[in-house]
């Protein structure tokens, strides 16, 4: 995100894979949280005073349950379309897993201590759930969607009445919205439920996650019949698929609507636009009638990319952070692993720096099925990533490296070779593939020790290069890769250590100053 003049923000606000975004506002804090998958820690947590520069502040689930489900990657599982509330004093967040059902975690403050997850409702194929706690009528509500990959069925919204304490639904679920109903669409999912001026509002998008819109519909009963319109669509702007998010009023008043939208490798990543309550496409007498306008988002329904800022003290420019020092060898909340994390991945000491286990693998030659690769979303805007490398294990066959990982992938490192030489390695697997090979020839790196850079062009257009410290400084490698997401899930950079199947503690490698900058 950058500024085109003074007191206005441009599109995108998060320029990274923050999928599925949810916001809530407290007091004068603004939260997010988002769809983390099978990653772990999951849910990430962002904190923002002007809705434009944010923070991230943690994470609400530790580890993925049931543990056993996620101690290998899952990478499009786990953890989708998260919604965040604050009721009670308490922060709440709802989220659906395709193959178990509808969890809940709630935590005091947004730092926690978070409960671990809680099943509200067991089932295959319910996602996308997002709680009510109504205060004029007193009671408690939960809508969801459906995935067709694991119920059969998708295109609607399922209501219960819930527990007020988010425990449990409370009754078989009504089919509130079909989607096949309202002409022309499709995959209708995403929904977030409010009250608002007397009525029922779910927000929810439809029509794929490239080239969808976002829907708006309203009933007088939260179990319908509900009236649908397109609030938000693509129209002749170049923002794809603008939906799926969250609605916030600022404590003055004003409100904002928060959505993603689709960029290939680079994930989804996060819009602010400008929202009112208005009269669109409707008489006076209509409105009238019904009791109150329709949300029109950004500009008359179409994306902006550069607008006013909201009406709030502007904070000092911020983001997601993503350097690291690795102090006393612990690593930042930017990352996360690629499954459930085991004891040994990496070793705590005192000095700087990550230290990472060389861990015993008969899969070395596919980092997609590893748990024990450490991530971080890739930057959406052309940059170069670089890190320090020292392998110290003597395993014949350990290798450590950075990692450009998706359903392709392709790495820079360094490997021991039977002879005891510490070789510069580049390689690289097409999605097709089941195993890496080689993208350059290998090259010596006579400390044990380089330099590696990851250039990340228009496109996610990869170039990898090294510097073994041998005086013939950095060099480029192998062809350029072009980076490709998973089904649900943007490109990640990952750091991992390996080694061959064996006995025995396969030592480590040791990672410093990462650091990403704009080219």
């Amino acid at each position: 995100m950058t500024d085109e003049q003074p007191g206005t923000y441009t599109n995108p606000i998060l320029n990274a894979d923050w999928s599925d975004p949810d916001v809530v506002r407290v007091g004068d804090d603004f939260y997010l949280t988002a769809s983390s998958f099978g990653r772990a820690p999951g849910l990430p947590l962002l904190h923002s005073r002007d809705l434009v520069h944010w923070t991230l502040v943690g994470h609400a689930l530790e580890r993925l349950e049931p543990a056993a489900e996620f101690r290998t990657p899952r990478h499009d599982c786990g953890v989708w379309a998260p919604s965040l509330r604050h009721h009670d004093d308490r922060f709440w967040i709802f989220w659906g897993d395709p193959d178990q059902g509808i969890f809940q975690v709630n935590a005091p403050q947004i730092r926690g201590p978070w409960t671990r997850p809680h099943l509200v409702k067991e089932g295959k194929g319910l996602i996308d759930p997002c709680p009510l706690w109504d205060e004029e009528t007193g009671e408690a509500y939960l809508v969801h969607a459906w995935a067709k990959s694991r119920a059969g069925v998708k295109n609607r919204l399922t209501g219960h009445r819930m527990h007020p304490e988010g425990t449990a639904v409370l009754d078989e679920g009504k089919l509130i919205v079909e989607g096949d109903r309202i002409p022309g669409w499709f995959t209708l999912e995403g929904p977030k439920l409010y009250r608002h001026d007397g009525w029922y509002w779910i927000l929810a998008p439809a029509g794929g996650v490239e080239t969808g819109w976002q829907g708006a519909l309203r009933a007088r009963d939260f179990f319908g019949p509900y009236e649908a319109r397109i609030v938000l669509e693509q129209k002749d702007t170049e923002v794809n698929g603008p939906h799926q998010g969250a609605w916030v009023r600022t404590a003055s008043g004003e409100d904002w609507f928060l959505h993603f939208q689709q960029r290939g490798a680079y994930g989804r990543v996060v819009h602010l636009q400008p929202m009112r309550w208005g009269t669109e496409g409707a008489s006076r007498s209509n409105e009238a009638e019904s009791g109150g306008g329709w949300p029109v988002i950004g500009d008359e329904g179409a994306p902006v990319l550069e607008h006013r800022r909201p009406d709030l003290p502007a904070g000092p420019p911020a983001a997601p952070a993503t350097d690291d020092d690795f102090p006393g060898g612990r690593f930042g909340r930017q990352w996360s692993w690629t499954a459930n994390p085991q004891d040994g991945f990496a070793t705590q000491h005192s000095a700087d720096g990550l230290r990472l286990t060389c861990v015993r693998t008969a899969d070395a030659h596919d980092l997609r099925t590893l748990p024990n690769v450490l991530t971080q979303r890739l930057p959406g805007l052309p940059s170069a990533v670089e890190v320090e490398l020292r392998l110290h294990s003597e395993e014949p066959g350990a290798r450590a490296g950075l990692a450009v990982l998706g359903d392709a992938f392709g790495w820079i490192g360094l490997q021991r070779e039977a002879d005891g030489a510490v070789h510069l390695v580049h390689r690289f697997a097409e999605p097709v593939a089941e195993t890496e090979r080689d993208a350059a020839d290998p090259r010596l790196a006579p400390e044990g020790r380089a330099r590696l850079r990851i250039e990340i062009g228009s496109g996610a257009r990869c170039r990898f290069a090294y510097d073994v410290g041998d005086g013939e400084g950095l060099r480029y490698s192998g062809p350029v890769f072009a980076a490709t997401p998973w089904r649900w899930v943007g490109a990640l950079l990952g750091l991992f250590a390996l080694a061959p199947v064996g006995t025995g503690h396969a030592g480590a490698a040791s990672f410093d100053e990462f650091r990403i900058r704009p080219l």
